[in-house]
């Protein structure tokens, strides 16, 4: 099973190669790892992440340890460009790198030279070769806001080499009890329900977001709804619900910023009434527009404080990006209808906070039901701040265990 493995991951790397000829996503993540140098550390801790989403999720937990232990360096990876490129000069960490491909010359490469003393993964992210060596150094390896379905590798026949990886994993903090029990079937007893970090990050977010002034000028008094994350298939939606509440304003905040991406989505608006956020002098906005395009990153966590409504983009693919966001701001959520994979979204809909849409005619009854009913629109959203306040905590849960345990 190992060489296969390993086959895989040559393989990978090769069609990584073949499409970085033509998606400049896959360009990036060539050209980071090819020209990053790893510097020598000494005790760091290590913390990785597949993207931006994690590391939102596992930065609380970062942020808290590099506050007890202010004489460890931090060392960060990323295995994505989308949160290499958005986060790579941090002041919470010392060094920020490409995770190397996974082989057994670069997992003992670069733990060599970050010498870690613990390693944190957050969510996703299994990795034989870099698991078996720092199980090699005996350095602890902790899984953050893990979770765990019956569909994973982990729990097929086929699935031994992946089960070895999660023994090389020494504590395993979950977000529900359902991964727990999963994990228990193959035997590995070592994990408990510690929640998800997302909350714990979100909600201090609300608590103390970053002040946008030249929203509330672009807001002007009027409602706003934010679409956030959004993708092409989503915007095809949401473009007429612009026609359809004139006295609403609405702020798109595209998850891919290219200039193509942006034109595309304002060629489907009315233009004479589309302001784009790189274009506003001194970031005074025009109060008379309706429409806002967020062409930057980083905006759209602290945007939300504005708003009266958002809609959560990405349900027409790969599945739906942060809901937490915005649902901690008090904020109704909607998002489209590949959601089962996302406990939080599931139990938003349970709330009456979150409404799942898989077409424009369910869009738009869900739009009438929440925006012309001012009562219903502040009871789900309610719903849904009440929801994050009552799930917040993993974080101190999960450093106090990792305190204990680990001698850094």
């Amino acid at each position: 099973m190992l060489l296969v493995y390993n086959t895989a991951i040559r393989i990978y790397y090769l069609l990584i190669c073949l499409a970085s000829l033509f998606n400049d996503k896959a360009a990036l993540w060539l050209r980071g790892r090819k020209h990053q140098t790893i510097k020598h550390h000494n005790k760091s801790l290590w913390f990785h992440f597949a993207s931006l989403g994690e590391f939102e999720q596992g930065r609380p937990v970062l942020e808290r340890l590099k506050q007890q232990y202010p004489h460890h360096e931090i060392v960060v990876t990323f295995f994505s460009p989308s949160g290499y490129e958005v986060r790579k000069n941090t002041p919470l960490a010392n060094a920020v790198y490409y995770l190397p491909l996974d082989t057994a010359a670069n997992a003992r490469d670069f733990i060599s030279k970050i010498d870690p003393t613990i390693a944190v993964f957050t969510k996703y992210e299994y990795w034989y070769h870099f698991f078996r060596e720092l199980n090699q150094r005996q350095v602890p390896l902790y899984i953050i806001s893990g979770i765990f379905r019956p569909s994973q590798i982990f729990f097929k026949g086929y699935g031994g080499l992946h089960r070895k990886m999660l023994g090389f994993v020494n504590y395993f903090f979950v977000q529900d009890e359902r991964s727990v029990q999963l994990l228990r079937e193959i035997n590995i007893t070592n994990a408990t329900d510690s929640g998800d970090t997302r909350f714990d990050r979100v909600w201090a977010n609300a608590q103390q977001p970053k002040s946008i002034p030249f929203i509330n000028e672009f807001k002007n008094g009027q409602k706003l709804f934010i679409a956030g994350s959004t993708w092409p298939a989503d915007e095809a939606l949401l473009v007429d619900l612009v026609k359809q509440y004139p006295d609403w304003k609405f702020i798109f905040a595209p998850h891919e910023i290219g200039e193509e991406r942006v034109a595309a989505l304002i060629k489907q608006l009315p233009q004479d009434k589309t302001l784009k956020y790189s274009q506003l002098e001194s970031h005074i906005s025009d109060p008379t527009s309706q429409i806002l395009i967020i062409d930057n990153i980083g905006m759209l966590s602290a945007l939300y404080q504005y708003a009266d409504i958002a809609y959560i983009g990405g349900g027409f693919g790969a599945g739906i990006h942060n809901t937490l966001e915005a649902a901690a701001f008090g904020l109704a959520v909607i998002f489209g209808p590949k959601y089962a994979r996302f406990k939080e979204a599931r139990d938003l809909i349970t709330e009456g906070a979150g409404f799942s849409i898989a077409n424009e005619r369910q869009l738009k009854s869900i739009a009438e039901s929440l925006l012309n009913d001012n009562n219903a629109l502040v009871k789900a959203g309610q719903s849904a701040q009440k929801y994050v306040q009552q799930n917040i905590g993993a974080t101190q849960n999960i450093v106090d265990h990792i305190t204990s345990q680990t001698s850094l």
